[in-house]
């Protein structure tokens, strides 16, 4: 029999995260243990409302597998017994960090991938005046970052990009607009964009408006985020979109983002990953999608004043793994 456990966690940040949505100042989490035979494995997931999602309701969820995890539910019946979304990935990553620890191999060594020393990643600029913005991306920039994540809403988007630009010329950025955009007007966006060298915007439009992007020219690749959660999301993304952003709290877990990013390949999608705001034990759990990726966006700890233990290696820019058994 497994013992099983599950709480709510609060990690104030030291920074307000401002995205389309609204301002947060703390990472909401919930967390699975569960231990077996005096081993334990642990799973975090953030609830999000903007999927209908709220800590009761996550708590909820797995409270109700509670009986069929302490009897040996598996990952597969896991797959089944939930659907993609924040409860799904805490008990998924609790059960492949039970695994690794009752094996005593890797997270890596599990699921057949190789670990690199570093991660290189996105640190995100969150949105606030062209000059707040412009200031905080050249700190970024100064500290190592190479690759930023610029959020926006649906004002000010050429002085805050414009700013942004002058104050990084050399950095490589992606700017996220998380559904504020409208159709009308987008494509003298995408090419305000392209004339900034911008790599790639993410999620322009409400997801419940992809088709507007069937047979849109565009100078420059767009991911899908909110549109994009497992496999069943890629038919409808065919023709509109040129990446998909694989998140462990969308998928539903690891189990389901490695068959995600594996589909997605080979439909000639290319892979971005991304996360909540979270602790590190939800970049632990995805980490193993890290060599499939064009872009990873992995800073949601962060932006935390403080990390649970024990915290994976940040620096601004990157994830040093090397001493971390592979």
């Amino acid at each position: 029999m497994r013992t099983v456990r599950v709480y709510p966690e609060s990690w104030p940040l030291h920074t307000p995260f401002v995205i389309a949505r609204g301002a947060r100042s703390e990472a909401g989490v919930v967390v699975v243990e569960l231990e077996e035979g005096g081993v334990r494995g642990i799973g975090e997931c953030t609830p999000y409302p903007r999927y209908g999602e709220t800590e009761a309701s996550v708590l909820a969820q797995i409270v109700g597998l509670t009986d069929a995890l302490a009897q040996g539910m598996t990952r597969e019946a896991l797959q089944q017994a939930l659907p993609p979304g924040a409860a799904r990935n805490a008990i998924d990553s609790a059960l492949w960090d039970l695994q690794v620890n009752q094996q005593q191999r890797s997270l890596w060594q599990l699921t057949g991938t190789e670990m690199p020393q570093q991660v290189a990643m996105a640190q995100t600029v969150s949105i606030d005046t062209p000059e707040m913005m412009a200031s905080g991306a050249l700190a970024l920039w100064q500290n190592g970052a190479k690759l930023l994540k610029i959020k926006m809403d649906n004002q000010l988007i050429t002085e805050r990009l414009v700013a942004v630009r002058t104050a990084v010329p050399d950095a490589m950025l992606i700017v996220d607009a998380n559904e504020s955009w409208h159709a009308e007007g987008l494509a003298a966006r995408c090419q305000l964009l392209a004339d900034l060298g911008v790599v790639m915007l993410e999620q322009p439009l409400p997801a419940g408006e992809d088709a507007l992007l069937e047979n849109f020219i565009h100078p420059l690749p767009i991911c899908a985020d909110e549109s994009c959660h497992s496999r069943e999301s890629l038919p409808a993304l065919r023709g509109r979109y040129e990446m998909v952003n694989i998140k462990l709290d969308k998928s539903g877990g690891l189990t389901e983002a490695l068959a995600l990013k594996e589909a997605a390949k080979a439909e000639g999608f290319e892979i971005m990953l991304g996360c909540m705001l979270c602790t590190s034990r939800a970049i632990n759990a995805a980490l193993p999608l890290v060599l499939s990726a064009r872009y990873v966006d992995f800073d949601g700890p962060t932006w935390l004043a403080a990390d649970a233990e024990p915290a994976l290696q940040f620096s601004c820019g990157r994830i040093t793994l090397s001493g971390t058994p592979a």
